[in-house]
């Protein structure tokens, strides 16, 4: 995702001291940062497409070129809806820092961890229960 690539280039890793408590206030710091501006990415470019969209709203008269225009526009509106999702997680993700549960893992309370939050700041589940859930996801799709 590029929002993601944009986070990674101007928030370097959090390096946790040695003995230094998880999740203490400068972590936190760190992660809120971090999803607020992935949240103004997102709604920027959510912003960006609405105004393109409204610029380059054309009617042809080619049904080729219609189809064309019909199927552009559906994918961006799909890639929108996928980042108007994420833009919710993120908000879930700051209400979890304020309310003193972020980090932690949702199915069993352990440490999701630092290197997993920083791959996926809106990480819910520590890696064992999310592999867990994606093999109960799999199982079911069978």
């Amino acid at each position: 995702m590029v929002a993601e690539d944009f986070l990674h280039k101007q928030f370097p890793p959090y390096v946790a001291k040695k003995g230094e408590e998880y999740m203490n206030p400068n972590q936190l710091v760190h992660f809120r940062n971090i999803l607020e501006s992935l949240k103004g990415e997102l709604a920027g470019d959510i912003e960006r497409t609405v105004q393109t969209m409204q610029d380059e709203a054309t009617v042809f008269a080619d049904p080729n070129d219609r189809a064309s225009q019909e199927s552009d526009i559906a994918l961006e509106l799909r890639n929108r809806d996928r980042e108007r999702k994420l833009i919710k997680k993120v908000d879930e993700s700051i209400a979890r820092i304020d309310a003193g549960e972020y980090g932690y893992c949702d199915s069993c309370g352990v440490e999701i961890g630092l290197k997993r939050l920083e791959a996926r700041p809106t990480a819910t589940l520590c890696i064992d229960c999310k592999e867990l859930e994606e093999r109960r996801e799999k199982q079911m799709a069978k």
